[in-house]
């Protein structure tokens, strides 16, 4: 747990140190801070992670259900099939939505 909060420290300090080196002169000659593009990645990464954890538990759970019950084999490998086509659908629907921001923050 020590090691999480650590990296988590870590993160938000590299977040906080680069602000500076993203800021945008704009036409009126003040800067704007644009962190649409760290949130971006941010978000693609969280979608990445969870859409791989989400495909390990269904694989998981379809291979020891039919590994018990060896009888109910194929339909539980249709449901997985279908469960694991809608997860990545959303999936690609949430990259998508990530990928879309713009520089200043807006779609």
């Amino acid at each position: 747990m020590k090691v999480l909060q650590l990296l988590a420290l870590v993160v938000v300090a590299l977040l906080v140190a680069a602000l500076p080196a993203m800021a945008q002169e704009t036409t009126h000659g003040t800067y704007v801070f644009s962190g649409g593009s760290v949130g971006a990645g941010l978000g693609a990464a969280l979608v990445i992670l969870g859409a791989g954890l989400g495909m390990g538990r269904i694989g998981s759970a379809a291979l020891e259900s039919m590994a018990r019950q060896p009888e109910v084999a194929g339909r539980v490998q249709t449901a997985m099939i279908i469960i694991a086509a809608l997860l990545e659908g959303v999936t690609f629907y949430a990259l998508y939505i990530c990928s879309t921001v713009g520089p200043n923050g807006k779609f």
